[in-house]
């Protein structure tokens, strides 16, 4: 029986040291702030030392291999804790400035909400504002998702609609730098911080649907204009956090769908973890699940309806946009 517990105490080790080793070799890899053969030379070291820590648990060397283990990842984790996000980088236009806001009673005031101009991914006239909204006269919430990798991922954009029309849509997105890109698995190891993005649907929903392509569907949600209050105050809130302390965009902790569901939950919404939150192509059908679409017709039924591309690219980007990319998208009945 003693035989027996070694050996599952030294695979249980085996296994601890083969995930803490890859993940410290990605992380060396991903953010030592050195050309890539030093990067490569000490994520490969480091996996040399996880191999030589794993066979030593079979040696009577298996304390001295531990420890030293031990060390070089406590170094590993010390300078990982060094690493903080920048506010000061040369961003991408489109993600350069952080929205921040303000309330007086029913009147919320945004600086910085986005209303680019979109000719292409490379060709659009920046424009910046400051707006002010009347919380009382809140009126609906709706979800967009875009789709940009198959139907497991997409990108979550919720949007606030007011008396008169007004559509104002929040996007949580990774801050990256002029020329950078997305890449869901460097955003794993401190790569961009996050941004909270403000903006017009024909500027935010327009780029995606008819400059990028992406299968861009829209579902009107069953939420009560005090819920949907509550949402944006939450998003208000983090947004102005986030301008005073920058923060890491995470591919899995600190995304476009993890940041709502805790805001959610920050305002009161009792929202039960659900693999779809991390696989987010599917986050329609739990949020069919837990009521929040219009039950009355099925879920498949509501995604054949949610499609806005083509009529995205009929109207183009003009001033109707978030009204006639709207017909057809049931809506339900609060």
């Amino acid at each position: 029986m003693r035989s027996v517990g070694l050996i599952v105490s030294a695979i249980v080790l085996v296994i601890a040291i083969v995930l803490t080793t890859a993940w410290a070799a990605m992380a060396l890899w991903y953010r030592l702030p050195a050309p890539d053969i030093a990067r490569g030379l000490a994520a490969g070291l480091f996996v040399l030392l996880g191999i030589a820590a794993a066979i030593a648990l079979f040696t009577p060397w298996r304390l001295h291999g531990l420890a030293l283990f031990a060390i070089g990842f406590a170094a590993v984790l010390v300078w990982w804790n060094t690493i903080v996000p920048s506010d000061h980088a040369e961003f991408a236009p489109d993600v350069a400035r952080q929205v921040t806001g303000r309330r007086d009673g029913d009147m919320l005031t945004l600086t910085d909400v986005r209303d680019f101009d979109w000719r292409s991914n490379s060709d659009f006239t920046e424009r910046w504002t400051t707006r002010s909204y009347d919380l009382s006269k809140l009126k609906t919430l709706d979800l967009f998702m875009s789709y940009w990798a198959g139907p497991e991922m997409a990108h979550v954009i919720m949007s606030f609609g007011f008396e008169g029309g007004d559509q104002l849509a929040w996007s949580v997105e990774v801050r990256r730098q002029n020329g950078g890109q997305f890449s869901p698995i460097a955003d794993l190891f401190k790569a961009n911080p996050l941004v909270i993005v403000a903006a017009d649907e024909r500027d935010v929903v327009g780029v995606r649907s008819n400059i990028r392509g992406e299968d861009v569907q829209l579902y009107r949600l069953n939420v009560s204009p005090t819920a949907a209050r509550a949402l944006l105050l939450g998003y208000v809130a983090d947004a102005n956090a986030l301008a005073a302390t920058p923060r890491f965009y995470n591919s899995i902790t600190t995304n476009c769908t993890t940041v709502i569901f805790r805001m959610m939950r920050a305002v009161g919404d009792v929202t039960p973890f659900d693999w779809r939150l991390i696989v987010n192509g599917y986050l329609p059908e739990y949020a069919y699940d837990r009521g929040a679409l219009d039950t009355r017709m099925s879920v498949q039924e509501l995604r054949s309806r949610a499609h806005i591309a083509q009529r995205a690219l009929a109207v183009g980007l003009t001033g109707d946009f978030s009204r006639l990319i709207r017909e057809g998208v049931p809506q339900p009945a609060l």
